[in-house]
């Protein structure tokens, strides 16, 4: 930060728009998403991006700009014309890329620029996570935050000098555009590059994550209360959340209070952590960031109250969201929360679903209107004006007080307001002005009492007239869809249709998991070269050769995946693969001399920060899922290097989860898992079998996060028996399935009964075990 004040007075490239960011706030313009490029079918221009796989490059096709791919042809001309390269980073459904895009990569003035005195390279930052890792690193080292679109200009040599986010076109009110930040660039390239020198060996100093000789793993006690505080102190009191706005749903700070919970239902601090969880997820699924005509969740809330969405809708959000809700209804015994994480299933299940058994990447936030015109506008496929309410709805509700329509009791219920109901400060560009989100402002007692009708009958009202609203919703122009689809996104979704499956006993959602696991395997597994591929389409599956190799996070989160795959289908068949996939990734990854994970290949020359990612965000860190998976997979297979594993990489973290565990808190869920050591619940029975099912129910009606769960069928020559011959020992009682549950080499009495082993799992031990 000090080093980058020697550029600032001479390249202000400061902004003075406020969007949301992913990070802390920037001193350059931050990231929120958004659209497709241009709509013309008509091209002047059209460059070498026409022949990627990517939606976001091929959205940029057709700019007045001479982009190239990331690779060696980019690399090769600034090398030899020794031209700096001008790097620029987002996604296909990023809004602010896309107002980039528009204003200054469709100028053709710009565009020169551009192309005359830079190499210019697009790049997919879901695609090359490990690129977009390093120079955001770098942005937010210098600027103080970061996001997307992200802009860095680099020595041919890919070492950043400067970098940004979001640059209007054109000076704006004493501050530079994006043409002026490219001049002074141009004529200060010599000495930025000399600074660039100095920043990128600092960084690597800097962002060296390692264990110290003869160092341990913090206590755990100790990190999760103090995570739990720092969760406290930044917690939104009324509407939940974490800060004021704009807010994230953050899954991963919710399971951490709900994992807290369960070790601590005696304090008061406890009590306080599951609060905490509960009504931040009741006040968003009750909120406009919960789409409440066609399911899902939106990307995040720019208030304070849930109410205005970034309408972006990401693959990512919905899996982890749908596990957070179906826990919720675990611990609260809440059908609401069930029924949310069963609308975040069906919305993916009918839109974000590929044939193949994959899920696509994301939904747009900006679309065309329905009433027409050039121009996409955010959350215009959302949206709802009265008089549409009122035209759609107009039946008299037969009883209700005041000769009232369904249009005013739906009005009423959801907040719709004559005028639009959403606030000028919600809408810096106009885009809403008229228009309604929903969102839920009463209850639905309260709504009956208002206009003299049942409960019952407000809940049927209601459902009828979300249904007729969502019809409408179909004819409407549709967001663009990114139909990429990512390993790793797609592992966070094959544990939450386990998840949910498992705990509801929905046999449609399991069935839903496992073609996502065979798609996993078909599709994204090369197993010629025992690789795990980043990404498909749907029109190019079986192009293996150009593919990128997958990232750490995608195995990680694939075998996360093949573990709740397992425990929901008791198929060891996910469990060998997820060793498999395990075995892999150490090998790819793992560093000897550091302990933990690498994000990237190590071996990656064009990378220049060998990074651990060291916080868990909108997506868990992969090193965090892999201390959880590392922990499990030695209960499964036996290997004790998995548990050793799993307590150095938690070692090379310590500082990180001592001082900001808030920064980690699914990670503080691994260290808490080490400390409390895992329950072994081994049920003896035949798979499908009644008895086996029952006793599976009572396990899964459960929030257990430190357990592994795992069927001994009699088979003494299965995957389990072989690795773990202890199992050939447990046997039923009476031909009846039968129930072990085992914690530190000791296990209780065998039980046949739900009801008995749900005590057992919640209560402790019985009076007498065995070794």
């Amino acid at each position: 930060k000090h080093l980058i004040k020697i550029i600032m007075p001479r390249i202000s490239i400061r902004c003075k728009y406020k969007v949301s960011c992913v990070s802390s706030p920037s001193v350059f313009m931050s990231m929120a998403s958004g659209s497709e490029g241009p709509s013309s079918t008509s091209h002047r221009h059209t460059n070498r991006l026409a022949k990627e796989r990517s939606p976001y490059l091929l959205q940029h096709a057709h700019n007045p700009v001479d982009w190239y791919p990331w690779g060696k042809d980019a690399f090769d001309k600034a090398k030899t014309e020794d031209k700096p390269i001008f790097l620029s980073v987002g996604y296909s459904t990023c809004h602010w890329c896309h107002v980039m895009e528009r204003e200054s990569f469709e100028d053709e003035e710009i565009g020169k620029i551009l192309s005359e005195n830079f190499v210019c390279i697009k790049l997919d930052r879901e695609e090359r996570p490990d690129v977009d890792k390093v120079y955001m690193t770098f942005v937010q080292a210098t600027s103080g935050g970061g996001g997307w679109p992200m802009s860095v200009w680099l020595t041919p040599e890919l070492r950043p000098f400067i970098g940004g986010t979001y640059f209007p076109p054109r000076d704006r009110g004493g501050r530079p555009g994006f043409k002026t930040v490219l001049t002074r660039i141009i004529d200060q390239v010599v000495k930025l590059k000399e600074l660039g020198n100095r920043i990128i060996e600092a960084l690597k100093k800097g962002t060296t994550i390692t264990a110290n000789a003869g160092q341990s793993p913090p206590l755990a006690p100790d990190v999760a209360n103090r995570c739990f505080q720092q969760l406290a102190h930044s917690f939104e009191e009324e509407y939940g959340g974490f800060r004021d706005a704009p807010k994230f749903p953050s899954p991963v700070n919710l399971m951490f209070l709900i994992s807290y919970w369960t070790v601590n239902r005696s304090t008061s601090e406890g009590v306080e952590a599951l609060q905490m969880a509960l009504h931040t997820l009741r006040m968003m699924a009750l909120g406009g960031i919960h789409d409440h005509i066609a399911q899902g969740f939106h990307r995040y809330s720019t208030d304070s109250s849930w109410h205005v969405p970034h309408f972006e809708k990401m693959l990512y959000d919905q899996a982890q969201l749908a596990v957070a809700y179906i826990t919720a209804s675990q611990v609260s015994g809440e059908q609401f929360f069930a029924e949310v994480a069963k609308d975040v299933l069906l919305y993916v299940s009918r839109d974000l679903s590929d044939k193949s058994g994959g899920f696509y990447s994301a939904e747009d936030a900006d679309s065309v209107p329905a009433l027409g015109g050039p121009e996409k506008r955010e959350g215009a496929f959302c949206v709802w004006t009265a008089s549409e309410v009122r035209e759609l709805l107009p039946d008299v509700v037969e009883g209700a007080a005041g000769n009232a329509t369904l249009a005013d009791i739906f009005m009423h219920h959801y907040g719709v307001k004559e005028q639009g109901n959403v606030a000028p400060e919600q809408d810096p560009h106009g885009e809403l002005q008229g228009q309604n989100v929903l969102i839920v402002r009463y209850s639905v007692e309260l709504t009956a009492a208002r206009f003299g009708i049942t409960v019952e009958k407000v809940n049927e009202l209601l459902a009828s007239a979300r249904a007729k609203m969502a019809e409408v919703r179909k004819s409407r122009p549709r967001p663009h869809l990114d139909t990429k689809m990512l390993a790793s996104w797609n592992g966070l979704m094959l544990s939450a249709y386990a998840r949910v499956g498992a705990v509801l006993g929905d046999k449609d959602l399991v069935e839903r998991a496992v073609k996502a696991g065979g798609f996993l395997k078909e599709h994204l597994w090369d197993a010629k070269r025992q690789t795990i591929l980043r990404s498909c389409y749907p029109s190019v599956f079986h192009s293996l050769s150009p593919s990128i190799s997958g990232f750490l996070d995608d195995y990680a989160f694939i075998i996360c995946g093949l573990l709740d795959l397992y425990e929901a289908t008791l198929q060891t068949e996910w469990l060998q693969w997820a060793e498999e996939l395990q075995l892999r990734q150490d090998v790819l990854f793992w560093d000897d001399q550091g302990g933990g994970y690498f994000c990237s290949d190590p071996t990656d020359s064009t990378v220049l920060l060998q990074l651990k990612e060291d916080q868990d965000g909108a997506e868990p860190s992969a090193n965090s899922v892999s201390a959880f998976n590392l922990l499990r997979l030695s209960h499964y297979t036996g290997r004790q290097e998995w548990l050793q594993k799993s307590q150095q990489l938690l070692t090379a973290f310590s500082d990180r989860l001592t001082t900001v565990p808030i920064a980690l808190p699914e990670m503080v869920r691994a260290l808490m898992a080490q400390h409390y050591t895992l329950k072994q619940i081994v049920i003896c029975g035949q798979r499908d079998a009644p008895d086996t099912t029952s006793l599976l129910a009572a396990v899964n009606s459960l929030f257990l996060p430190y357990k592994v769960l795992m069927l001994a069928d009699g088979n003494t020559e299965s995957f389990l028996c072989q690795r773990l011959p202890v199992l050939s020992s447990m046997s039923q009682l009476r031909g009846v399935a039968t129930a072990y549950v085992c914690q530190d080499f000791t296990c209780s009495l065998p039980v046949t009964d739900p009801q008995e082993l749900r005590r057992l799992l919640l209560d402790g031990t019985t009076d007498t075990e065995i070794e």
